[in-house]
């Protein structure tokens, strides 16, 4: 049986955007998940990095953190970036999924491509790029809340080969994501933060997602698990079709507050019987997902005359379902669907619409 590929997710963003706090709410809830960091850290400032290896938790280590910090990664990507995966996913006790940030000035497309290079193209798989935006910079016009640090960043940055203006950069960091996270939407209030995602959703590939968030908090499940294969989806990830390659590090957004309740998030099961036909409940499923802005909806069907259970996830207009393993004794065979959106879901209009 092949093995499984590893899943890796890109978090890209400008400078103080919110990517380190996003990656640090992602690690407390980790649920037992190893995961490796990558960081494309900024000079030798090392910033980022101890930060993140200060999270005090198992499932951050220090030799799951490994941080670059010879120049922007899409410019090392041969002897630095494939290296590094490779020591990674070779590892007596490889992660169970990586999480790379990246630097405010990459490109991330050319980063996604490198995916498909012979040594790391069947270990590993781009689950997905989490964009993160600074929603109060943008919403007033800006791309990040300090411009400037930004441009100092590049003009420091010898190895940067790519001198591509701020809203170039900004117009590919939203076309190669797969979910746009606007951060700080605290800052300006719900309706400039609702017209503020409308535009960028407008602007984004066909089925890629925008939520809100407040210092960085999103939950695991929405940002993880998107199980895209984004190296084999590259068409139109790249607005401005640099060849270049990518990146650095660069959060320095330090709001250390623990909010871990998600108030505008929530998830529900739906319980439902044995099913007889999946593609019927496939069609169900994407109708109430498109009905109802669902995020993401996962679980296990039971298939009537079939001795395994089938696995299903969807994420945004894209299903996908196989048969993982056949059913224990001890279990029921009856399919469970978890449902992930934003917090004001109609759980009663979804179930009636899953159960149809």
């Amino acid at each position: 049986m092949p093995q499984a590929k590893i899943p890796a997710t890109v978090v890209t963003g400008f400078l103080g955007a919110g990517k380190t706090t996003l990656i640090r709410h992602l690690l407390g809830q980790a649920n037992g998940r190893r995961i490796a960091l990558i960081i494309n850290e900024f000079g030798d400032l090392g910033v980022d990095g101890e930060i993140l290896k200060g999270c005090g938790d198992a499932t951050c280590r220090d030799e799951d953190v490994v941080e670059l910090s010879n120049g922007c990664i899409c410019c090392t990507v041969a002897e630095d970036f494939i290296p590094t995966m490779k020591k990674l996913i070779e590892r007596a006790d490889p992660p169970d999924h990586i999480v790379i940030e990246t630097s405010g000035l990459a490109l991330p497309q050319p980063l996604v491509r490198a995916f498909n290079w012979p040594d790391i193209r069947t270990r590993v798989t781009v689950d997905g790029v989490v964009t993160v935006v600074d929603g109060a910079a943008v919403s007033e016009g800006r791309f990040a809340h300090d411009e400037a640090a930004v441009d100092r960043q590049r003009a420091a940055d010898e190895g940067l080969d790519h001198e591509t203006p701020l809203s170039e950069l900004f117009e590919d960091q939203l076309a190669c994501a797969d979910m746009i996270v606007v951060n700080k939407t605290d800052l300006i209030g719900a309706e400039a933060a609702e017209a503020l995602m409308a535009r960028l959703g407008a602007e984004a590939r066909a089925g890629v997602r925008t939520i809100a968030s407040r210092m960085g908090v999103a939950p695991v499940d929405v940002l993880l698990g998107l199980n895209i294969g984004a190296e084999d989806d590259l068409e139109g990830r790249d607005a401005h079709h640099h060849h270049h390659h990518d990146d650095e590090d660069d959060d320095h957004d330090h709001h250390h507050h623990h909010h871990h309740d998600h108030d505008e998030f929530e998830s529900f099961v739906v319980t439902l019987p044995e099913i007889t036909d999946p593609k019927t409940m496939e069609a169900r499923a994407l109708a109430a997902i498109a009905a109802h802005d669902i995020l993401r909806l996962k679980g296990f069907a039971a298939v009537a005359g079939k001795p395994m259970r089938l696995a299903v996830q969807a994420v945004g207009p894209r299903i996908e379902s196989y048969f993982d393993r056949p059913f224990r004794a001890d279990e029921a065979r009856e399919t469970r669907l978890v449902v992930i959106g934003e917090a004001g879901l109609d759980r009663a209009a979804i179930e009636a619409a899953l159960r149809a």
